[in-house]
């Protein structure tokens, strides 16, 4: 497996820090610690890419990379028990909430969902969130070794009857930062968008 070039553009707190770069984008959303460092350290084979911590809320602006000179990778703060005070979680909720609503070359979210927990309100949110801003997202279910089959299974039929009825899920989709599971499925889901935005551009 080909361990990817990527290089960190910048850390943003605001809307005039997102970078003007003409490239497709694939942001990575999900609750605190639900293991979006460890997706995108897996994604790329980077054992650095994104810092891992134990710590709820490590990241706290929308984190930029480059990878390969071909897609834009945009790590969000994590939502929902990060110890940090109300203003900074009313602050990123700005941000994120902005950027999901204005970013122009933004092709694809994935948005992560811990397998081990029943729905979450805070993350069916976020879904709503995205539907009323038309933006295509892939649910992906992590740390799906540390669960059955059954559990894994279960867990997607569940979101599948409560997200039948929305119109821009793309894919349900198991993932394993341990086992890499689901990693090749995921790159071919981001070639596959990045051709979709470069057929768009040539029209």
């Amino acid at each position: 497996m080909k361990v990817f070039n990527a290089e960190f553009l910048v850390s943003a707190k605001s809307l005039e820090h997102f970078p003007k770069i003409d490239l497709p984008e694939y942001s990575f959303a999900g609750r605190s610690n639900v293991g979006k460092s460890s997706l995108l350290n897996t994604l790329t084979l980077r054992k650095n890419l994104a810092f891992v911590s134990s710590k709820p809320g490590k990241t706290q602006q929308i984190n930029f990379y480059n990878i390969e000179g071909k897609y834009i990778f945009a790590d969000m703060p994590g939502y929902g028990f990060a110890s940090v005070s109300k203003q900074e979680r009313e602050a990123w909720k700005t941000l994120c909430t902005s950027y999901f609503q204005i970013r122009e070359n933004l092709v694809l979210v994935f948005l992560l969902v811990d397998v081990r927990l029943e729905p979450q309100k805070i993350d069916l949110a976020q879904i709503e969130l995205l539907e009323n801003f038309r933006r295509d997202y892939v649910i992906v279910f992590t740390k799906s070794d540390k669960v059955s089959e059954d559990i894994v299974k279960k867990r997607i039929k569940t979101f599948e009857f409560l997200l039948q009825y929305c119109n821009f899920l793309v894919e349900l989709l198991p993932f394993s930062s341990v086992t890499k599971r689901g990693r090749e499925e995921l790159l071919g889901i981001i070639r596959k968008f990045a051709e979709r935005w470069k057929t768009n551009k040539e029209a």
